[in-house]
């Protein structure tokens, strides 16, 4: 009986262990059916579903793939559409992440305008009912990114040849 007063200031289980039980088959059969409760759930924390897994990455994920029929691609004011649009999104997509930069609060302005005579690209779509709009800078040697996304402003650095030809090709560096 001294057990059971033990568990139940522990465990805080009330009336369901505080009862004098005599039967202590009754009693073991509730810590195995705890036993396995907890198992499973150790069990899915341990090694959760891959699909589990990539939802759960996507909410965090900062570039992340896009799709040209649900995104607007702009330079210099003018929209991206048919082969160029879908190169564009493509090369975005194939972009190898590099580094993100440290960004001080106050400093947004900075990132968005930078000191530059290159135009940026600018991608508009939206992520459930936020939307998010990405300034590509591509210069000869990288492509800087910035991710503005409610009022969070990310800024980052990719590589992506695809980009840096397609820039080149249309823009003429």
């Amino acid at each position: 009986m001294v057990q059971l007063w033990c568990l139940f200031i522990l465990f805080n289980i009330g009336p369901i262990i505080a009862v004098d039980i005599q039967d202590e088959g009754l009693i073991k059969m509730t810590w195995y059916l705890i036993a396995i409760i907890l198992t499973g759930i150790l069990k899915f924390a341990t090694n959760p579903p891959s699909a589990f897994v990539a939802w759960l990455l996507s909410k965090f994920e900062l570039q992340p793939k896009l799709s040209s029929e649900d995104v607007n691609v702009t330079f210099n004011g003018k929209l991206l559409a048919g082969k160029d649009k879908q190169e564009f999104i493509d090369g975005f997509n194939k972009a190898t992440f590099l580094k993100k930069y440290f960004n001080v609060t106050g400093t947004e302005k900075a990132y968005l305008n930078p000191e530059t005579d290159i135009s940026p690209f600018v991608i508009q779509t939206t992520k459930g009912k936020n939307d998010i709009k990405f300034h590509i800078y591509c210069y000869n040697e990288h492509i800087d990114v910035v991710k503005q996304y409610k009022k969070k402003v990310i800024p980052y650095r990719i590589s992506s040849s695809n980009l840096q030809t397609f820039s080149n090709q249309h823009i003429g560096f």
